[in-house]
C-alpha cells in the first residue's frame, strides 16, 4: 500500500479525531488543499516548515483511499507532491506517531520510513 504522510500538530490531530476527519492546518485550508509528503519529500518539508517545532504528530495516509481527490502537483522545485482536495477521513489513516525532535533540533523519523 503506498503511504504519503502528513505533519500535524498534536492540537490539531485532537479536533479531527473528535470531528471524525481531518479539514487541513491553516495553511492548508488557504491553499484550498490538505498538504502531504512522500517519504522521500519529508525531511525537507519538517526542515522547511516545522523547523523546531515540538508536539508534532507523523500521520501515514493509504493516498489509494483516498480515490480521485488526491492529486500529485508541482512544488517545491518542481517536485510532485500529494495534495488531497477535500478532508482526510480517518479511515485513511494508518498510523499515527509521535514525530521526535533530535539534538540538533531536526526531525527523527522512524527508520520504517524510506526516503
Amino acid at each position: 500500500m503506498p503511504l504519503i504522510y502528513k505533519i500535524c500538530p498534536l492540537p490539531l490531530w485532537r479536533e479531527a479525531e473528535a470531528a471524525g476527519r481531518l479539514d487541513g492546518a491553516p495553511v492548508d485550508l488557504a491553499d484550498g488543499f490538505i498538504h502531504f509528503s512522500t517519504a522521500s519529500q519529508l525531511a525537507e518539508t519538517a526542515a522547511k516548515h516545522f523547523s523546531g517545532q515540538d508536539n508534532l504528530l507523523l500521520i501515514a495516509v493509504d493516498e489509494t483511499a483516498l480515490g480521485d481527490a488526491l492529486r500529485y502537483e508541482p512544488s517545491r522545485g518542481g517536485a510532485l507532491f500529494p495534495h488531497l482536495y477535500g478532508p482526510l477521513p480517518l479511515s485513511a489513516v494508518r498510523s499515527v506517531a509521535p514525530l521526535a525532535t533530535g539534538p540538533g533540533g531536526g526531525h527523527v523519523f522512524p527508520d520504517s520510513i524510506k526516503g
